[in-house]
């Protein structure tokens, strides 16, 4: 079997752990509490790696391990014994507080690839510009925001109405926003998950074109790695919010705050995973219903070789 071959049969095995970290905490949602959701998320999400025959270290985690008992970077996963290691990023949970109070847009992901692959991000923040294939090699980072729309509008052969950006609904984005509507696009705010948003901008169907906006680093790598698999682009760099993000950087080596990444960098190398299941229907995936006897999911396994896309729906039996 093919290197390629077992990592796109492992995500297969992934796609179990992301369908029982969404049906936990999917049983939280509109209660209020996003902590206990997204603890049960982790717990179901570590036992059932744990229980996958392959050795895996968490290089994105839920935190550092004095910070995180389970699903810590540095954490190994697995019951397998000798052979690759694998990179793992998680987010047994993204979009917490969605499931808390009951929004859209939250999933289970997972995004894997061979020991030194995935870029081991920080936790701070990313400005991040993302694209589907249809628009690669359109945007700059460095580029007025009407440009960039104009150049993707172009390369999707649309007007420049018909553009629809995604952006986090946070103050720091209004004048981003007000820029966007002055070239004439359209904007859809979302309250959180950027990770899906920039997945959707290389789907068809979706209405989705252009993520642009500052979000979490940790999530940049995740949304890297489907990108990785769907051929789209994603341009970002370091936006530390405050002083004490700067001199988290800092302490990491990081300090050229100019540096642009590319999805490549982010996600390296030909055998990249991606995995997702929906709690909370976005524009990636329905969320979890919970049926008389069955509990239905609806996830998407991604790898970048051989580049294959699946989406799922599951039916687990339950009394």
């Amino acid at each position: 079997m093919t290197n390629g071959s077992v990592f796109a049969n492992l995500a297969l095995e992934f796609v179990r752990v992301t369908e029982s970290a969404a049906v936990a905490s999917a049983r939280w949602i509109g209660k209020g509490d996003g902590k206990a959701a997204d603890k049960a998320a982790v717990d179901e999400m570590r036992e059932r790696f744990n229980q996958i025959e392959f050795c895996g270290e968490v290089v994105i985690g839920e935190g550092e391990k004095d910070e995180a008992p389970e699903l810590y970077v540095g954490e190994h996963l697995g019951c397998g014994e000798g052979g690759a290691v694998f990179d793992i990023a998680v987010d047994p949970l993204e979009c917490t507080d969605s499931v808390a109070y009951g929004r859209p847009n939250a999933m289970a992901v997972i995004a894997t690839g061979p020991k030194g692959t995935l870029y081991r991000a920080i936790d701070s923040y990313m400005e991040k510009i993302s694209v589907g294939k249809g628009a690669w090699g359109a945007i700059d980072l460095d580029a007025p925001t009407a440009d960039n729309i104009k150049k993707t509008a172009a390369a999707l052969g649309k007007d420049v109405s018909e553009i629809t950006v995604a952006v986090l609904d946070r103050p720091r984005h209004e004048q981003l926003i007000k820029e966007i509507r002055l070239s004439g696009a359209r904007v859809q705010l979302f309250t959180d998950g950027d990770v899906a948003m920039a997945v959707a901008t290389c789907l068809e169907d979706s209405p989705v074109d252009m993520l642009m906006g500052i979000g979490g680093s940790t999530e940049a790598v995740l949304a890297a790695a489907a990108l990785k698999c769907l051929g789209g682009e994603m341009l970002c760099r370091w936006k530390p919010k405050d002083e004490k993000h700067l001199a988290r950087l800092s302490a990491a080596g990081i300090t050229d705050l100019k540096k642009i990444f590319t999805v490549q960098d982010l996600a390296r190398g030909d055998h990249i995973t991606f995995t997702a299941t929906g709690v909370i229907s976005g524009p990636l995936l329905q969320g979890v219903v919970f049926a008389p006897r069955t509990i239905i999911t609806h996830s998407v396994i991604m790898s970048s070789q051989p580049k294959e896309v699946r989406f799922l729906e599951t039916r687990h039996a339950h009394e």
